[in-house]
């Protein structure tokens, strides 16, 4: 079974309903509060080494192991915490990754303090324009940009664990500060026509 015959980015696995519905529904939508964009953020910094619908058949799993993605709650477990988490099939079980998100989970609250709101931080990397790519086909997406790289710069100056550019690349693609739909993909027209009432900028890149 596949999703209708509808264009759609090229990198999309039209028979896994789920990974359509994410692509349908999530992928590129500008994210403007803290709690979703640190939801993103945990399950971005996961995915680093593995693809992207590996995470999100586990987001559930994330959801609970996670607190919900309470970044206050996430940012108080312990030693304690982690080692259970290692156990729990739900999720992928990385030592390294599960430390790294209570870890992230204390620079993020750190970064809310000092800027108002993560993202108030994160927006400014883009000076709070949605930036939208001109992708014609699969080899058109880059894997990294200018962008990505100084946020990943900025990130582990802060303390962040497992932001690499090509992770945080991703993450700008999902959180919708870059717009990465392919130029024939319904959705980069229907995501652009949001703009205003998000009251958000964009420009072509």
């Amino acid at each position: 079974m596949t999703a209708e015959n509808t264009c759609r980015c090229p990198w999309l696995d039209t028979t896994k309903l789920d990974y359509v519905k994410y692509h349908d529904e999530e992928w590129g939508v500008p994210v403007l509060d803290d709690d979703k964009m640190f939801e993103y953020l945990v399950l971005e910094s996961a995915q680093a080494g593995l693809s992207w619908y590996t995470i999100l058949k586990r987001r559930d799993g994330y959801r609970k192991a996670f607190a919900n993605f309470d970044v206050n709650k996430v940012a108080l477990f312990t030693l304690a915490d982690e080692q259970r988490l290692v156990l729990d099939a739900s999720i992928i079980r990385h030592q390294g990754k599960i430390a790294a998100t209570v870890n992230n989970a204390k620079c993020f609250i750190a970064i809310q303090k000092e800027f108002g709101s993560f993202i108030n931080y994160i927006w400014a990397f883009v000076d709070n324009k949605v930036q939208v790519s001109n992708l014609q086909q699969l080899s058109d997406y880059p894997a990294t940009s200018p962008i990505s790289d100084n946020l990943s710069k900025d990130l582990k100056k802060r303390g962040f664990k497992f932001v690499g550019s090509t992770t945080l690349y991703a993450h700008l693609q999902a959180s919708g500060l870059i717009n990465d739909h392919s130029n024939d993909c319904k959705r980069k027209q229907e995501i652009i026509d949001s703009y205003q009432t998000l009251g958000l900028n964009w420009q072509q890149c």
